[in-house]
This record gives structure tokens, C-alpha cells and sequence, in this order.
């Protein structure tokens, strides 16, 4: 799981709400991080393999929103990877991680291995965050014909850079100017939390601002194409909607036990005494969140790829060849089925409908493809009269 309480144990004088929770069963708590990230990471993988009878077609040149999602997925397997890594050694080695507790002590490995690991953890899951409110972002300029593939070294840069940059910041001040000193005030603690849950707040709140925009937008765009607002259209914006919808669910029940996890650890330590029996409703509900982050957190790897791409299936196939990512299709005209659960397919009822000619409806036709991740490159729906395109 991710949590400033992580860098806070490294620290031989942490504070009393830290000492809580990280000697509440830390073998138990060891093992749900353990099997719970295990799990995650092994199904992310097993989402975004190929599989086995699913049509090869040639390989597209990615939208930014797919390559967004794709790197979330990747910030989720690499931050469950650090997660397995550090239960592991503490539930492996407890003497090991027991020096932490010696204060001026002279084996520096133990505490270079609990800051490094802890760093690992939160600069993935926070590079998660920020890709996350990029996808925001970039869905919302798809829409508005703002954006485009080359926008993504925008984001990497953006991405990357306010990550090292927050997590770098955060634990400069918390274990400024040592590791023995660190955590002695509040002044310490606070800028570091404020850095961690920065980026995990930011998208809380704008991500469904952004993602509201884009919905209006989409629902314009629809009808300005031919001045009406069929059905079949109306359908592909729900679509897009309940897509957003699935995305901040599976994030807020995945950290809202953050969030209120701090809460209660922040007021006890507030208190002169946290051992206090009119507290004991507090501390054990600051337990039980606890426990839920070492579950929920890791799993939200796993849970975004089903809110993406829908759950693709066990058949594997481990035969390398070029083929497409399945990232979701739709289509404004019939609700199919294909190898990755989708609404609506584009080549459903191609050669029913009526040819789009005009520059406008190909960029409008471009923008929302991208939106819901269509399978066919920039460059095919400008300069190719395709049918799958026909449909609109």
C-alpha cells in the first residue's frame, strides 16, 4: 500500500500514531500487502496480454489517451512491485527492519532500504495520479481538437517532473537535516504529507470537472454533425460517461481509506495521550483503514484495467506478432461483441450507413474515436475513405 506513514517508520523517533498502526500484527498486515499486490499485479498483466482468437490486424499508431493508460498500468505493476518487495524483506527479516529503531545507529542499510523502498512506492503510485488527471486532461483537448499524439511529451515531462519533484521535496523536509531528527515537529511531518496527497487530491476533485466537460463536449460535437441527436448517439455518449464513471469509482474506493485513515491518525496525534480509553473507537477504526489500504491500494491496478478495457479473457497468447491493444471500440450505431466487451461497434453496420465526406465530421469522427480508444491510427480516419469510419 502507499502511505507517508511508510517514510514516517523510517524515522528511529516516529511518532506515536505511526507506531500504532505499524505495529498493529505486521505480520498479518505484511501478508494482505503481499497477497493482495500479488494478485493485482498478476492480473493487470494477464488483462494486457493478447489473446487467443482475437482477430490480428495490423498494429495502429497509438492515440495519447491510449498511451496514457497504458503507462497508468505500468506505474500500478512497477508501485505493486515495490509493495511485494518491501513486505517481503520486513516479513522475511524483522531483525533487519528492527534497527531502524536504534537511534544513531551505525548499520545505515536498514534505514537506506525503508526510505528507498517507501520512495519507490510513492513516486509510482503518485506518477499514477498525475497520468491519471493527464488522461483528464488530454480526453477533454481530444474533444475540443486541442490535442494530439505529440502532446504526450507534454505530459511525460509534466508527469514525471511534479512526481520527482513533490516526492523528492516531501522527504528532503521530513528527514531534514538527519534521520535521527526527523519527525521531531509537526513542520517536518506536514509539507510531506502535503506532497503525497496533492497529486491523489487533485484528481478527486478536477478529474470529475474535466471528465463532466468532456461529456458535454462529446454530446455537442454529436449533435453538430448533422444537427440532430439520434439514439444511437445518445448511446455513445452514455457510454463515454459510464467510461469516466467506472474510472473515479474503482479510484475512490480504492484510497478513500487513505484519506480517512489520516484523518483519524492526524487527530490522535493531536491528543496528548492516543492510549486514552474515550479513544479506543478511534484507534481501532484507524486499524481497520489500515488493514483496507493494504488491500484496496494495490488492487487498483487490476480494477483500472477492467474499468479501460472490460475483463479480456483468460486465453493467453504467448506468440509474439504485431496486433492491436484492446482498448475499447464504439461506435454510434449498434451495440456489439467482440473479444474485449465493448458498447458499440464501429463495423457492425458499416454498409448501412451513410458515407461522411465532409473535413469537419472526419475531425469530429477522429476526436471521439480517440475518446472511446477506436483501433484505427490518426492517419487512416484523415486520409482513408474506410468503412469503419462510414458508419458515422
Amino acid at each position: 500500500m502507499a502511505s507517508p506513514r511508510l517514510e514516517t517508520y523510517c524515522c528511529p523517533n516516529r511518532d506515536a500514531a505511526t507506531q500504532l498502526v505499524m505495529n498493529f500484527q505486521p505480520e498479518v498486515f505484511c501478508g494482505v500487502c503481499i497477497g493482495s499486490s500479488s494478485v493485482s499485479l498478476l492480473l493487470t498483466i494477464l488483462q494486457l496480454l493478447p489473446k487467443k482468437g482475437q482477430s490480428p490486424r495490423k498494429m495502429p499508431k497509438a492515440s495519447s489517451s491510449s498511451t496514457i493508460l497504458l503507462l497508468i498500468s505500468i506505474c500500478d505493476i512497477l508501485g505493486g512491485l515495490g509493495v511485494i518487495i518491501r513486505s517481503s524483506v520486513w516479513l522475511g527479516f524483522p531483525g533487519f527492519i528492527a534497527n531502524i529503531s536504534v537511534v544513531n545507529g551505525t548499520d545505515v542499510w536498514p534505514s537506506a532500504f525503508c526510505v528507498g523502498s517507501a520512495m519507490w512506492i510513492q513516486l509510482l503510485y503518485s506518477a499514477g495520479f498525475w497520468w491519471l488527471f493527464c488522461y483528464a486532461v488530454d480526453s477533454y483537448l481530444v474533444v475540443r481538437r486541442s490535442a494530439g499524439l505529440s502532446t504526450i511529451v507534454l505530459y511525460h515531462m509534466m508527469t514525471w517532473g511534479l512526481a520527482v519533484m513533490l516526492c523528492v521535496e516531501g522527504i528532503a523536509l521530513l528527514y531534514y537535516p538527519s534521520l535521527s531528527s526527523c519527525e521531531n515537529g509537526l513542520e517536518h511531518a506536514i509539507p510531506h504529507y502535503i506532497t503525497t496527497y496533492a497529486p491523489l487530491l487533485l484528481v478527486l476533485v478536477i478529474n470529475p470537472i474535466l471528465f463532466r466537460r468532456t461529456v458535454s463536449a462529446v454530446a455537442s460535437l454529436l449533435k453538430g454533425r448533422q444537427g440532430i441527436y439520434t439514439e444511437n448517439e445518445r448511446r455513445l455518449g452514455t457510454e463515454i460517461q459510464i467510461r469516466f464513471f467506472k474510472i473515479m469509482l474503482v479510484f475512490i474506493i480504492c484510497w478513500s481509506s487513505n484519506i480517512i485513515n489520516e484523518s483519524l491518525l492526524f487527530y490522535l496525534e493531536m491528543q496528548p495521550d492516543i492510549n486514552e480509553m474515550p479513544l479506543k473507537n478511534i484507534r481501532s477504526a484507524a486499524l481497520i483503514t489500515w488493514i483496507i489500504m493494504g488491500v484496496l491500494n494495490p488492487m487498483q491496478g487490476f480494477l483500472f484495467t477492467l474499468a479501460f478495457y472490460g475483463w479480456t479473457g483468460w486465453r493467453v497468447d504467448l506468440k509474439w506478432r504485431k496486433r492491436e491493444i484492446p482498448w475499447e471500440s464504439m461506435s454510434s450505431s449498434t451495440v456489439g461483441e467482440n473479444t474485449y466487451p465493448s458498447p458499440v461497434n464501429y463495423q457492425s453496420n458499416a454498409h448501412d450507413s451513410k458515407k461522411v465526406t465532409t473535413t469537419d465530421s472526419q475531425q469530429t469522427d477522429e476526436a471521439i474515436s480517440m475518446l472511446s480508444e477506436s483501433n484505427t491510427s490518426g492517419d487512416d480516419r484523415l486520409t482513408r475513405s474506410s468503412p469503419i469510419y462510414q458508419g458515422w
